[in-house]
């Protein structure tokens, strides 16, 4: 472990250097690339600090122990002994985990779409709770949430509803609530108390910079519109909302949030490279998944991947069959557990498929 460590510092050493240098500061996609690097770097090189430090206990006290004829030092050698022993195995666990290679998308921000499913007005209605989870679940994480463009129900929640969100490791987390969300229970539009279930797809697409995909102007459609719903005296007088065509994909991106043609043509552009790069994406995590043989993140739209039962207080995520019986805060975007166990899974398989030597 500690060859693996000192492997891992002389790179941290020269990424630390390489930061600082004119050429690389000028350029910024290299020197993002290297600043996430050194973060992740610095991280595992604080836990080696602690790693060496307990080796180096381990040995003093077993020294001590096997020549020392004070029983008093022989008493505190065996405690600190002791106590290397217990934390060596904890920390090393850590340490793999923080060894596993990180998907450099993990770091970016995400671009969120929640949509209605099967299931007319609930579904719009379960839509706007998801939304409204995620959205806390981001507050709760000190990530700002951003909407870029939405269409209501006819009953409360909504149709679709598109967010940007960007933070520390947004994409790395939210990329787990993508899928099929399910729920049953009774809704407010029904009369007879029957269960019904309905249903939302959330989809997550790491935040595209410029530098990562390049959109020809040229093969884009820009049409104006009058944006729709709450907005004030400009909501319908003025062309400010803004809808992208990319031509040859048929993709299409808007935007009416802001009041500013501009800002909305610039949120709009951002979530097209946006679904265009995670076009790309998703044939790699399907392949990925293929070869590990999980669903954890595969990337499959269609999979449904959480069920929210009201009548028990229950909610099953079906990847890693985790039934919770506290539905009511996790609605509330209490997912910590949930997206922990999610993570703690999906790491525990790539900790399979890499070599033996960490």
């Amino acid at each position: 472990m500690l060859d693996k460590l000192n492997f891992i510092k002389q790179r941290f050493d020269e990424v630390s250097d390489l930061i600082i240098q004119p050429d690389i500061m000028s350029n910024q996609k290299r020197y993002i690339e290297l600043s996430k690097e050194y973060k992740d770097l610095k991280a595992i090189m604080d836990e080696r600090e602690v790693y060496v430090e307990l080796t180096d206990n381990l040995k003093e006290a077993n020294d001590i122990i096997s020549n020392e004829s004070d029983a008093e030092m022989v008493e505190m050698a065996k405690l600190q002994y002791d106590e290397a022993k217990v934390g060596l195995p904890k920390l090393e666990e850590k340490i793999r985990m923080m060894l596993i290679p990180k998907d450099p998308e993990d770091a970016k921000n995400a671009v969120v779409e929640v949509r209605a499913g099967a299931g007319g007005d609930e579904a719009s209605i379960f839509a706007g709770d998801i939304f409204r989870m995620l959205t806390k679940y981001c507050e709760h994480k000190g990530w700002k949430v951003d909407v870029v463009d939405y269409n209501e129900g006819t009953n409360g929640g909504y149709k679709e509803i598109q967010f940007e969100v960007s933070g520390d490791d947004v994409y790395g987390t939210l990329k787990y609530e993508a899928g099929v969300h399910r729920v049953q229970r009774v809704p407010q539009t029904e009369t007879q108390g029957r269960v019904h279930t309905s249903a939302a797809t959330v989809m997550v697409f790491p935040e595209a910079e410029e530098f990562d995909i390049e959109v020809n102007p040229k093969e884009v459609r820009v049409d104006y519109f009058c944006s729709s719903g709450p907005g004030g005296q400009s909501v319908n007088t003025t062309y400010s909302a803004v809808r992208l065509t990319h031509e040859p994909t048929g993709i299409v991106a808007q935007c009416q949030d802001q009041k500013s043609q501009h800002k909305n043509k610039e949120k709009a552009f951002r979530v097209l490279r946006s679904r265009l790069y995670e076009m790309e994406l998703a044939k790699k995590q399907a392949e990925d998944a293929e070869k590990r043989g999980s669903m954890v993140t595969s990337g499959d739209r269609s999979a449904k991947i959480r069920t929210y039962n009201y009548s028990q207080s229950r909610v099953t995520d079906h990847r890693i069959n985790l039934t919770l019986y506290d539905l009511d805060n996790i609605i509330n975007g209490d997912l910590e557990k949930i997206i922990n166990e999610l993570k703690l899974v999906d790491n525990t398989e790539k900790l399979k498929n890499i070599s033996d030597d960490l």
